[in-house]
């Protein structure tokens, strides 16, 4: 056979092994092609039903049943009614003390109990929520078992600005925002605005994290910005937390703590009747004096608290001031608060700023519930709401590049934000 001839026959047979091999492998994936049958593959595509639940039970397998705790409702009143004995709650009770008292179920809060489905509806488990998130779950089968839970939360970042017309807690009702928001307003810049002495037309823009379970807003988180603008002056916040250690605080855009040595006001909030006034007619002894104090009207038993740290001085009572007290802060300032219904400290007793120290009152000669806060300053009395005192401790210089990005993050939402009634976003 010539040369020619040989190296044709080899590539002959090679090229008939290849598509043999071809042919072999496309049969067999035709052959498990039709193997495969239609509802199989759409068996293998299908993805598995997620299964409802809440508080982490599946909710197909009960009958729910959900109400909220009223008042001098205790759990053996509530589960009674779905085949719970008594016992069967004590045993319950003892099970849960290191957990979650039944003794702490309070009135106003939700509750809902899963049930078997059937003509009995006897109550296999008990939830109590205690708040928007937390939950606690009492296992009513055989077990017994008491455990706690947490609903997942997620988190939004809203903004809110308004214009004062009354108060700053009716302009956040006036926009249905949460109005826990106007106390921890208020608190963020209790150092710096008397929120008694608000006028029309002060304004407040706010940028905060918003929660929510389950796709519904529930309270409002923290605060991560504001600006407050409160007779002509603008005030700027900004939360920055320099290290885990130490925790955050909040700043002004100088980076200096807007904590300083006094509060402007002794009360959380309430309503202001009278400032300090040199010349005024006093409402009991019926002629015009001096007025040497910053009156600040609330219900009888509101918490008065010390605007600075110091060590009380005075803890009596007189004919004209009634119950008080009187602090003194340092070799300068001292303060002194009157008419109060009881006092919470001793003399000697060294207190911290913000404790409560008594309670609102009527006691010597007031007209109407109210504590009448003095001030002194060197020996002298002043009006409070006009003193300028040093802040805390700033931000650290090696912090500050940091503290700036955050501040020029900040202001790109701040300066977006409209200041009118209706600013929510």
């Amino acid at each position: 056979m010539m040369n020619g001839e040989k190296k044709f026959s080899v590539k002959l047979i090679v090229l008939t092994v290849v598509l043999g091999t071809a042919v072999i492998f496309g049969i067999t994936q035709l052959v498990k092609s039709a193997k495969t049958t239609p509802e199989k593959q759409a068996t293998a595509l299908a993805k598995p039903t997620p299964v409802d639940t809440r508080f982490g039970l599946p909710v197909d397998s009960f009958t729910l049943v959900e109400g909220t705790i009223e008042r001098n409702q205790f759990l053996s009143n509530i589960l009674d009614d779905y085949g719970i004995d008594n016992t069967t709650v004590l045993q319950l009770a003892q099970k849960a003390l290191p957990v979650f008292s039944v003794r702490n179920l309070a009135a106003g809060k939700p509750y809902t109990i899963f049930c078997t489905k059937d003509s009995t509806q006897k109550a296999q488990y008990f939830i109590y929520q205690p708040n928007s998130t937390d939950y606690v779950v009492y296992d009513l089968r055989d077990s017994m078992k008491v455990y706690t839970g947490k609903r997942p939360v997620t988190t939004e970042t809203k903004s809110l600005s308004g214009t004062i017309n009354s108060s700053l807690y009716e302009t956040l009702e006036s926009q249905h925002a949460d109005p826990d928001l106007a106390v921890k307003l208020a608190n963020i810049f209790a150092w710096t605005v008397d929120f008694y002495y608000t006028q029309k037309g002060d304004w407040f823009k706010i940028v905060y994290d918003q929660q929510y379970v389950n796709g519904k807003p529930i309270e409002s988180g923290a605060i991560r910005s504001a600006e407050f603008s409160s007779r002509g002056e603008l005030y700027k916040a900004y939360y920055f937390e320099p290290d885990s250690a130490t925790g955050g605080e909040f700043f002004n855009e100088e980076g200096k703590s807007l904590r300083k040595a006094f509060l402007k006001a002794p009360l959380k909030f309430i309503r202001i009747t009278s400032h300090y006034n040199l010349h005024r007619f006093h409402p009991v002894e019926k002629i015009w004096k001096a007025h040497l104090g910053t009156d600040y009207a609330a219900p009888t038993g509101t918490p008065i608290h010390t605007t600075g740290s110091g060590v009380v001085i005075a803890s009596r009572y007189t004919r004209f001031n009634g119950n008080y007290v009187k602090i003194k802060h340092n070799g300068e300032y001292t303060t002194q608060y009157l008419h109060m219904s009881r006092r919470a400290v001793r003399e000697g007793q060294h207190v911290v700023q913000g404790q409560v120290i008594g309670y609102v009152g009527m006691t010597g000669l007031a007209t109407g519930p109210h504590v009448c806060y003095r001030f002194w300053k060197n020996g002298k009395q002043v009006d409070p709401l006009n003193q300028k005192f040093p802040a805390a401790t700033p931000v650290a210089q090696k912090y500050m590049p940091a503290f700036r990005q955050l501040m020029d993050s900040e202001n790109l939402v701040l300066n977006k934000i409209p200041v009118d009634s209706s600013g929510s976003n």
